[in-house]
């Protein structure tokens, strides 16, 4: 519990100093490079805070520009944080080298068992080799597959293409540009068809990397005058992954390489697969013949999650933690409330059924509102009790005058209940302050009405229907 509590209040924290980082440095800086930002473990003894951020450029970049201000910041807020260090987050883009030329078989032969110390040490091995070093040394994540690809309205196009990328028979487009937001299972699709042209192509050669890495490589490269030797190897590969292009931004060198290798892997009817937060349009720092490479084949968005495909991704996960009970109404909860991304949603959902787990808890929506504070939070939009009292009377037709009035007609009774209710699903407010906001009406008059408009959603498909709709409304 006091664990648990050391990181509610790191994450409170943290929160203040980054919304007072958005003031200083403004919307767009912020989002890019401070927004990002993780929370790490703390250590008591050496005061030392870490921060991770998804990739070694933006680790990079935040630890040159903003260090002083993050450490100066988080000394303000705990005096107990003395030193802040700025990583990648483990595991996932702090990716190995490229071994190049006959170094990756010295050195595995002379005893490393190639593995490394971070999964894809050993990049662009094909199933021969994979027997003995695992699916996780060519860079690939063993979970992130088709079968747990959860497909919906908003990712159906880039799924079907992704899953047709990978068959046995040639690809209708190439290359294949995989665009979303973060957190919306691009990187999921790019895994999936790693492990899909393995197991249809068994002696393939696969190469995954993200765009700043490739980049590094390349520059290694020219260093250790080893061009030669890093383009013959990049254009040996039957299916190129390439993943955050967005960050391949400058170093003219490394794009127009990147280019020719494009050209040279479609010549040959290889398999190429980009994936980026943004249009190929929209990149900065692109050369244009790059972006016309990039662009040619198909463009698949992929639109944030809907309500109906969060509901299944929770339901999906859900299978995977069958001893633990989780009640409809938290699902639906987490569904509605977690609404920015797939990677927070599945994220909130661990994190509730671990605490639960290790407490003996049951799972219930007040132990989500409380232990899902931070993410509920930054994914609330902020609806008003004013706003939701008003929707409900235009939909049930009564006077705005009702939700605040003694009368107990049922036409009245009702809809100020269903407002009641919505109230505590689509705000922070607690039973109390809503009570207020209803003539002052006492707390347990508010329990009583979520509970009431709780258990006729179950057994009443008009009044589930109607609150439905309301929702649709408030939430658009």
């Amino acid at each position: 519990m006091m664990e648990e509590q050391e990181a509610l209040d790191l994450a409170a924290d943290w929160a203040d100093i980054s919304q007072g980082l958005r003031k200083d440095l403004g919307q767009q800086l912020h989002s890019q490079w401070i927004k990002p930002v993780q929370l790490g473990s703390f250590c008591k003894e050496t005061g030392t805070l870490d921060l991770y951020l998804p990739t070694e450029f933006s680790a990079n970049w935040v630890s040159d520009r903003f260090a002083d201000r993050l450490s100066l910041a988080w000394k303000i807020a705990r005096p107990d944080v003395r030193h802040v260090r700025i990583s990648v987050l483990p595991g996932r883009r702090a990716m190995p080298g490229l071994r190049l030329g006959g170094e990756e078989r010295g050195r595995r032969g002379s005893g490393d068992n190639g593995m490394g110390s971070q999964p894809g040490d050993a990049l662009g091995l094909g199933a021969a080799e994979l027997g003995t070093l695992g699916q996780t040394s060519i860079g690939l994540d063993p979970s992130l597959t088709f079968q747990s690809f959860v497909t919906g309205a908003a990712n159906v196009l880039a799924s079907n293409a992704a899953q047709r990328m990978a068959a046995t028979e040639t690809p209708q487009f190439a290359p294949l540009y995989l665009k979303a937001a973060t957190g919306q299972g691009k990187t999921h699709l790019l895994h999936a068809i790693g492990h899909a042209y393995l197991a249809s192509h068994p002696r393939a050669r696969i190469f995954y990397c993200s765009a700043e890495r490739f980049m590094v490589e390349f520059v290694q490269a020219l260093r250790q005058n080893q061009t030669i030797e890093f383009k013959a190897r990049l254009r040996g590969f039957d299916l190129l992954l390439v993943d955050d292009i967005q960050f391949i931004i400058g170093k003219a060198s490394a794009q127009e390489e990147l280019l020719y290798t494009i050209d040279a892997l479609l010549a040959e009817g290889k398999r190429l697969v980009f994936a980026a937060d943004r249009a190929p349009q929209a990149l900065d720092g692109v050369e244009q013949r790059l972006l016309s490479r990039l662009s040619m084949g198909l463009v698949a968005d992929m639109q944030p999650a809907d309500i109906e495909l969060r509901r299944a991704i929770l339901e999906h996960r859900l299978a995977r933690f069958s001893p633990t009970h989780v009640p409809a109404d938290v699902v639906e909860f987490l569904a509605r409330t977690i609404n920015r991304n797939v990677r927070e949603l599945v994220g909130g959902l661990n994190k509730l059924i671990a605490y639960a787990q290790l407490t003996g808890q049951a799972v219930s929506l007040q132990l989500a509102e409380e232990q899902l504070t931070d993410i509920l939070s930054a994914n609330r939009r902020r609806i008003t009790i004013d706003e939701i009292q008003r929707t409900v009377c235009q939909f049930y037709r009564v006077d705005r005058t009702e939700m605040a009035s003694k009368r107990r007609a049922r036409a009245v009774v009702r809809p100020r209940q269903v407002a009641m209710y919505l109230a505590k699903v689509l705000t922070p407010r607690s039973y109390p302050e809503i009570g207020r906001k209803f003539g002052g009406r006492d707390h347990s008059t508010v329990i009583h009405a979520v509970r009431l408009i709780e258990d006729l959603r179950t057994r009443d498909a008009d009044m589930d229907g109607d609150v439905r709709s309301l929702l649709r409304q408030l939430e658009s």
